[in-house]
């Protein structure tokens, strides 16, 4: 088998020897060809049989899995569901083809592979997840704010700014446009804005997102942030861990169904940060408008849009939130309930909901307004009401055990069934601990569960200029104490004071309650002066607070949380407070009951806030006896 020229060439050899050498290396190119046939043909002979006999074994496999059971009706295997689910998710396209990919593999995967697990759980995430599915807005402005009326008592700057999102929410509704037109910084504005609301435990923050939820015709869900202190909380784990799960915020949104929930973080002032990382920096992402519609969780590592939720965000106080968190956020503040405000509540929401919480009828008792206000003075000292509802529901049992032991049909309740269920009252007004020794003022504190009233009492001895701090005071109020002893030596010469006996006395400072850390500058004028009521022996008023930072040019400076502290000095009886001069601008959020019940006193410096306190500083008042001259206030 060879062409003619070859042959010929075979022909014209007359050497017997060389012919047959070149005639057998022919021969030897001829076999070797024919050996290469045979092997092609039987490497492909062996595919077919290969691909055939995997047919086969894998039908054998569907037959044997329909009479274990591990088949559905219509003998489809885990893979196909999981195929099926995929195909009915609608994912976008980045992540159909890691879902493709993933699904090719655990094909060739052995069921009692770890690897084969971990592939099947991730394609069962990826097919539950929402991303395509949501709820249509259903906007009626009036319906919501008769739900937000509803829900909560006052709280009219919180509604407000609510139904102003409403009302933009359904202006985009009305007037779509394309979103090839839009810039990045539009589809932002149009993810609308991350509220926060900030207030003391128990005035409704929480409860608040449920009726934004309930108004929007959304679902509601939340993410407890109190004590997380893993970022993979957030993010995820990798699926390189055994036991990788994605993290709260893809769980949260696959039990919801929808990719458009309110989401409400709760606490996101008490997250950590350790050696597992920082949360609040992984929810920088989740809370920029700008970035989170392509949000990434270490599980998936495909991006997730939450540019459709709507995040809302509750902490106690913004002094803990990161400075960068807390630019992503409007912060919408809170504050706490009147008592007034506390009696309306009460009346309109806690009875009626813990009669019916103890299975009680309204015809079974009856709250006065006189006991429910005993109870609000007597028996709760709070910014919400949560307590209160915890009181009114102890009582409520109280009667539910009368009525089911026959001893009352129906129960009236005043002051006196109060004390009979609550025991003896729990607080008493402050006015009872103020006296009219030179030495004491009363200052007002904020905290994240409220505002309150601060004693500072200070006393002095025979020694040698020393000051002494106690009260388990921080490093700011420490260093308010020394600024406004400070101010006072420099004005020993306008007070009539003098010089030598702030060399010859030591100086104890002490703030009451000495368990609770108390910390801050905005005592700073209290603390001045207590210290001049001390050397000019002379009272300080004892119906006065005041609250403000000072400066060793005796100016007083501006302060935060005013309403808290303003609401704390009626509760506690207070006639006239002294506020910093640039806090003005924060009177319109004070209620009117409070405004006027009492006196305020605008100062820009020590001297008209001393006027106030105690009169005219003057001389100083002429020792009755030798002990008052070192002795204790």
């Amino acid at each position: 088998n060879a062409e003619v020229p070859e042959k010929q060439v075979l022909l014209e050899e007359l050497n017997v020897e060389a012919r047959l050498k070149a005639v057998a290396g022919k021969l030897a190119q001829q076999l070797d060809m024919l050996e290469l046939q045979a092997k092609i043909q039987g490497q492909v002979k062996e595919s077919i049989d290969k691909n055939q006999r995997r047919y086969y074994l894998q039908e054998q496999i569907k037959a044997i899995r329909r009479e274990l059971g591990e088949a559905d009706v219509d003998g489809h295997t885990e893979v196909e569901n999981l195929r099926a689910k995929i195909r009915d998710a609608k994912l976008p396209e980045l992540v159909q083809k890691e879902a493709d990919r993933e699904l090719g593999r655990i094909e060739n995967i052995p069921q009692a592979s770890p690897e084969y697990g971990v592939i099947r759980t991730y394609l069962q995430i990826i097919s539950e997840l929402p991303w395509s599915k949501e709820t249509v807005d259903k906007i009626e402005l009036k319906e919501s704010r008769a739900i937000l009326d509803r829900d909560h008592h006052d709280l009219d700057k919180v509604k407000r700014r609510i139904i102003e999102y409403l009302a933009v929410r359904k202006l985009k509704q009305s007037n779509p446009t394309s979103a090839k037109e839009k810039s990045n910084e539009a589809l932002a504005r149009d993810a609308g804005a991350i509220l926060c609301f900030v207030g003391p435990p128990g005035v409704g923050k929480t409860s608040l997102g449920k009726s934004i939820a309930e108004s929007m015709g959304r679902h509601f869900i939340r993410v407890a942030l109190g004590g997380v202190r893993d970022e993979a909380e957030i993010r995820g784990h990798r699926r390189t861990y055994i036991g990788s799960l994605p993290g709260r915020i893809i769980t949260e949104l696959r039990k919801a169904g929808t990719r458009n929930p309110v989401m409400m973080l709760d606490e996101i002032d008490k997250l950590g940060a350790d050696f597992r990382g920082d949360p609040a920096s992984a929810l920088l992402e989740v809370l920029d408008p700008a970035q989170n519609h392509s949000f990434t969780d270490h599980y998936l590592d495909v991006p997730f849009d939450l540019s459709k939720v709507l995040f809302i965000a509750t902490a106690n106080t913004m002094e803990t939130v990161p400075g960068a968190l807390r630019d992503r956020m409007e912060v919408i503040e809170i504050p706490g309930y009147t008592q007034s405000d506390k009696l309306l509540i009460a009346k309109q929401y806690l009875v009626p909901r813990q009669l019916e919480a103890n299975g009680l009828k309204k015809s079974h008792a009856t709250f006065t307004d006189a006991a429910l206000r005993h109870i609000i003075e007597h028996y709760t000292r709070e910014a919400g009401v949560r307590n209160l509802e915890r009181s009114i529901g102890s009582v409520a049992r109280g009667i539910a055990a009368e009525i089911v032991g026959e001893t009352a049909t129906k129960v009236k309740v005043d002051e006196a069934y109060v004390e009979k269920s609550l025991g003896p009252i729990r607080f008493e007004s402050e006015l009872a601990q103020r006296t009219s020794v030179p030495g004491v003022a009363t200052g007002l504190a904020y905290t994240p569960v409220g505002g309150e009233i601060l004693f500072i009492e200070a006393s002095r001895m025979h020694g040698k200029g020393g000051i002494t701090l106690t009260g388990q005071i921080g490093e700011v109020m420490k260093e308010s104490v020394s600024a406004a002893f400070t101010l006072l030596r420099s004005r020993a010469d306008s007070f009539g004071l003098d010089y030598k006996q702030f060399s010859e006395v030591d100086v104890h400072v002490h703030v009451p309650a000495g368990a609770v850390p108390k910390d801050g500058p905005s005592a700073g004028i209290a603390m001045f002066v207590a210290l001049s009521s001390l050397f000019l022996n002379k009272p300080v008023r004892h119906d006065v607070a005041m609250t403000g930072e000072i400066t060793l040019r005796g100016l007083v400076l501006p302060i935060g949380g005013l309403k808290e502290k303003v609401l704390a000095a009626k509760a506690a009886g207070i006639k006239q407070v002294i506020v910093p001069a640039r806090n003005k601008k924060d009177m319109p959020d004070i209620p009117d009951e409070v405004k006027n019940s009492l006196q305020f006193h605008f100062v820009d410096n020590v001297d008209q806030a001393l006027e106030v306190a105690i009169g005219t500083p003057g001389k100083p008042r002429p020792p009755k006896r030798r002990s008052d001259e070192v002795g204790a206030a």
